[in-house]
């Protein structure tokens, strides 16, 4: 809820969608994630794949997790548009390594790949209206 009425504090460009849109939002992509990264951390107990592969599917969490804290808990929009180039670049990296092996994994992912996107541009804009000159 704090992360609400924070997101509502941020001067947003008019584009910027209405805080309610990210649970719902952010629910569907975690259970695309849940299930495509977690088929991936199953291939690779089996050993089916190197640990290469699962590398940037582990890196992406965790950039992913630590952009809330850092952008919400924190406020440090820097920070916080560094963490989402982190998110979106282990993304790309991790649908590339996979599509050879299970290119559904990489398919599932288009939305967030989409969504992280847009969510990019959107953390540059905020940034940049929200930092003190």
């Amino acid at each position: 809820m704090q992360t609400y009425k924070q997101y509502g504090a941020y001067k947003k460009p008019k584009w910027s969608p209405p805080a309610w849109l990210f649970a719902p939002v952010w629910t569907t992509l975690y259970i695309l994630i849940a299930i495509s990264f977690g088929y991936v951390g199953y291939l690779y107990a089996l050993q089916a794949i190197p640990f290469a592969i699962l590398l940037p599917f582990i890196l992406n969490l965790i950039f992913n997790f630590a952009y809330t804290t850092i952008q919400f808990r924190w406020r440090n929009f820097m920070l916080a548009t560094l963490d989402i180039f982190l998110v979106l670049g282990t993304l790309i990296w991790a649908l590339w390594v996979v599509y050879p092996t299970a290119p559904w994994v990489a398919l599932i992912n288009i939305p967030y790949l989409l969504w992280v996107s847009f969510a990019t541009i959107l953390q540059i804009t905020i940034t940049g209206l929200n930092s003190k000159r």
